[in-house]
């Protein structure tokens, strides 16, 4: 085994990577431009290609156009000359991405393509191949050396490609006002689709899990219905529903040690009066922060007339993973 400096070795390829990405700077030109007008007038798809390690960053940028607003395919170059060029309409923009810009397999696909009638992006380093002859964009991520010692395993060159991919991909989301709430939309089971999406209402106890209580109840059945509910404080409100206050653990502690006969009062003698209290309508990650900040593992759920509809627990949110 060669004897090399790990560190040093380690430190140049990140060195030759980041200057390979700068130099695409100069390259955010005309042809850039074109390509985005192209996709952004565009009624049909992006469809992607590549094969090789390029087929992997073409895989990863028809991901990323598709969940961020641009209807997008991957297709494998060597599978399109091979019955899979049926996925491409004339309305679609195709993007091949190939360093090279040669292959027998972009020979083929190429003339197939033109007689579809679909416009071509070329993602390439080699602005004289076939590949750009024929594109009618051509985005040029040729790069000065490869980071590996042999000049033969693509590595700047594809982190190039990855970057002009993500330049091309994020200046398309913004000119689509892409927002959060539509990344959430196409991202519904992951964490950002909840942390997005998921509202109080959805996740709240209600029901038989909530105790409701009115002002003039005695203690003695307001632990009873505390018991009954599984839950760990009640909520006491008026003969309309609306809140008026909360009889928790902590309360019970604190007036019990002062008053033996506790049990034998109202509530609304020595319940917390004007409560916090969470909307139902508001993001569960919204109302996690505000039990996060005010140290409190349960809080009442209202409507917009202060109604009570629920009750929200900690640990309801600890099972989906917001806290």
């Amino acid at each position: 085994m060669a004897k090399i400096n790990v560190f040093k070795r380690a430190k140049e390829v990140l060195e030759i990577e980041a200057e390979a990405i700068k130099d695409l700077k100069k390259r955010i030109n005309k042809d850039f431009k074109k390509a985005i007008d192209l996709i952004l007038k565009s009624s049909g798809r992006v469809v992607v290609s590549g094969m090789g390690k390029t087929g992997i960053i073409a895989q990863k940028l028809s991901a990323t156009l598709a969940s961020t607003g641009t209807p997008s395919l991957f297709l494998h170059l060597a599978e399109a000359v091979h019955g899979d060029l049926g996925r491409v309409t004339s309305e679609d923009i195709v993007i091949i991405i190939s360093y090279s810009g040669q292959g027998e397999e972009i020979r083929q696909l190429l003339p197939l393509l033109k007689k579809i009638g679909s416009k071509i992006i070329a993602f390439t380093g080699n602005k004289k191949s076939i590949l750009a002859e024929y594109a009618d964009v051509v985005l040029d991520v040729s790069v000065k050396k490869e980071a590996c010692p042999l000049g033969l395993a693509p590595t700047a060159s594809t982190t190039a490609t990855l970057a002009m991919a993500d330049a091309l991909a994020v200046s398309l989301l913004e000119l689509k006002g892409f927002k959060e709430e539509d990344f959430a939309f196409y991202h519904p089971g992951g964490m950002l689709g909840k942390r997005l999406l998921l509202k109080v209402e959805q996740i709240m106890r209600k029901g038989k899990s909530v105790a409701l209580v009115k002002e003039n109840e005695k203690i003695s059945q307001v632990l009873l219905k505390i018991t009954q509910a599984r839950a760990g404080s009640a909520t006491v409100i008026d003969a309309r529903g609306r809140i008026k206050g909360i009889f928790t653990d902590g309360d019970l502690r604190r007036h019990l040690e002062k008053d033996p006969d506790l049990t034998k009062r109202e509530v609304k003698e020595v319940m917390t009066k004007n409560p916090i209290t969470v909307r139902e309508n508001m993001l569960a990650v919204e109302a996690g922060r505000i039990l996060r900040e005010r140290r409190i593992d349960e809080v009442p759920v209202v409507d917009k007339d202060r109604k009570v509809v629920g009750i929200l627990d900690i640990q309801d949110l600890l099972k989906i993973g917001l806290i």
